[in-house]
């Protein structure tokens, strides 16, 4: 007899999120994402001035706020067709860089162990990389540390685990290392945020975009503006925190994905990819040094770059369906017809059960994120991406003792694994791009605006981003100056919106299928999948029968 859990609210995507499961002989069969919460902000635009909505849409979510500023200013450009000045593009890279790096960080590192064997700790952070960390002074006081955080019950973010789980097989020293770096890692996330403050005046909710470019001033010669010294500050911190991520985030990864091998066969669900081009290289938003466009049904020889901000087959494929959302209709529409008006009713399990709308791209699912990205790079025969990407398959492969090859990061681990792989690109990409913008400023060039203008009558424009969680984009249609319909389609919609009218699942939903569950009690597998996509807060469970009646609470990672 099936057995229907649901796990509500998992938050750990800034926001409330409920999984809904139906497990048979321990395995996932059926699966649901439903989103509990309705965003609004398309509706408290419409009538206002599109150079103000980036200022709006960055409190769609406190914790990317920078990447919706970025989509914002670059959908109202796209409608206006303006260019950009160099030196504000290389700005805005330091910007999308220097967030990401912070948040990749903060995704990872969350894990403990008390009964490591100090001398192996040692010996096998030492096999993967040679972080000055990586000792046994630092092992050791690490443990004495989460010893009298349990001594004295006040145990923070390592209480409610689901300790001694079947589905926890780390041995003792690699969450003991873990949890050395977790702490180390608090440090770098906040060096990261610290280059992004100083670029963009602060974070969150960055200070500095413009619709035609930046407000960074840049002057040499003044102590309030953008100089050298705040140039070279932001240089230092980024080389240390690309120091952390090769050194430890990369590596930890790897150990993760080769000592959880068995799960690299479980969490594929949607294989069809979704990124965006972006680290744009020209005024006219043509050229990129991260590329981006689609692969279908897994197969790496389907992919299809998108190749400008312009580019028809992005902008004619995506819509979004609410035949299973809480709005009013049934439609399937282009962001730019779109409507944002609630409905709500009862959670139906063959209805509608979500505020999320169900985003597709030529009729299908797809999936975003950092997976997305590397994917689509390697089958482009992007060098970045491959260098990463194979040496990282190679680590694991060693470590593993059985050779893999890319398939594999189509699953529950390789979300991990790209999303540090796509770390580590960023890292060196933003140094790269410092240095552009250091030798264009250094040949008197300190431009940074270029003034909109907006004429009467209508202009459509959407502008995307690679985000950390993956493709971002916002759809604007103008009327005289004035917004008359703006919409968001974002990662985490993409990534957990609900089934449409033809029934295909979304990718949360898909991933899920066909996982295991060994206590249904303690949805440990539920959340290691759904978390993969990049959630990140503790939320709690309730266990149901299957007509729905509440048997027991348990608390969740």
């Amino acid at each position: 007899m099936a057995q229907r859990i649901v796990v509500d609210p998992i938050t750990r995507i800034e926001g409330h999120l409920r999984i809904d499961a139906e497990i048979n002989n321990g395995f996932i069969n059926k699966a649901w994402s439903s989103g509990q919460m309705w965003r609004g902000i398309e509706t408290i635009l419409q009538g206002r001035d599109p150079r103000d909505a980036w200022i709006f849409t960055q409190r769609i979510c406190g914790v990317c706020t920078t990447v919706h500023a970025l989509a914002s200013v670059r959908c109202v450009e796209n409608a206006l067709g303006l260019e950009i000045p160099i030196n504000a593009q290389y700005i805005r890279n330091l910007v999308l860089s220097l967030h990401a790096l912070h948040d990749h960080i903060v995704h990872f590192y969350i894990l403990s162990a008390l009964s490591a064997d100090i001398k192996k700790t040692v010996q096998l952070a030492n096999s993967l990389s040679n972080w000055p960390g990586n000792s046994a002074k630092r092992f050791k006081a690490v443990q004495e540390k989460v010893q009298s955080l349990v001594d004295s019950g006040q145990l923070g973010p390592f209480a409610n685990g689901y300790w001694g789980h079947p589905a926890m097989t780390l041995p003792p020293e690699a969450n003991l290392m873990a949890v050395s770096h977790y702490l180390e890692a608090l440090d770098y996330q906040r060096k990261a945020d610290m280059a992004l403050a100083i670029i963009a005046g602060k974070d969150p909710h960055i200070q500095n975009m413009s619709v035609g470019g930046v407000t960074t001033a840049i002057n040499l010669d003044n102590e309030n503006t953008l100089n050298m010294e705040r140039l070279y500050w932001v240089k230092q911190l980024v080389e240390e925190v690309r120091g952390f991520i090769q050194q430890v985030y990369l590596p930890d990864v790897i150990a993760i994905g080769a000592l959880y091998k068995d799960w690299l066969q479980y969490g594929a669900g949607v294989t069809n990819y979704l990124a965006v081009p972006d680290m744009v290289l020209d005024t006219k938003s043509d050229s990129f040094d991260l590329p981006g466009g689609t692969i279908m049904g897994g197969d790496l020889g389907t992919v299809k770059p998108f190749t400008s901000f312009h580019d028809p087959y992005f902008r004619d494929n995506v819509v979004e369906c609410i035949a299973r959302s809480w709005y009013d209709g049934d439609w399937t529409k282009s962001p730019y017809k779109e409507d944002t008006i609630p409905k709500y009713t009862d959670f139906q399990d063959d209805g509608k059960y979500s505020w999320i709308k169900a985003p597709r791209f030529q009729g299908q699912p797809m999936q975003v994120g950092p997976l997305a990205q590397v994917l689509i790079g390697y089958a482009q025969g992007h060098a970045l991406t491959k260098k990463y990407v194979d040496d990282v398959l190679a680590r694991i492969s060693s470590l593993a003792k059985v050779k893999v090859g890319p398939a594999v990061l189509q699953s529950t681990p390789g979300r991990h694994v790209a999303r540090a792989v796509r770390a580590a690109m960023l890292a060196d990409l933003s140094l790269k791009h410092w240095d552009l913008l250091v030798d264009n400023i250094g040949k008197g060039d300190l431009e940074i605006f270029n003034k909109p203008t907006f004429p009467k009558g209508e202009q459509l424009g959407f502008g995307f981003h690679e985000a950390p969680r993956g493709a971002l984009s916002h759809w604007i249609v103008i009327q005289d100056g004035v917004i008359k319909n703006y919409q968001c389609v974002v990662p985490s919609t993409w990534n957990a919106g609900p089934r449409d009218d033809k029934d295909k699942p979304g990718p949360y939903e898909a991933a899920l299928v066909g996982n295991p569950v060994a206590e249904p009690e303690k949805p440990l597998e539920v959340l290691r999948t759904v978390h993969s996509f990049d959630p990140c807060i503790a939320c709690a469970v309730h266990m149901l029968d299957p007509q729905g009646r509440e048997l027991v609470k348990v608390k969740a990672l």
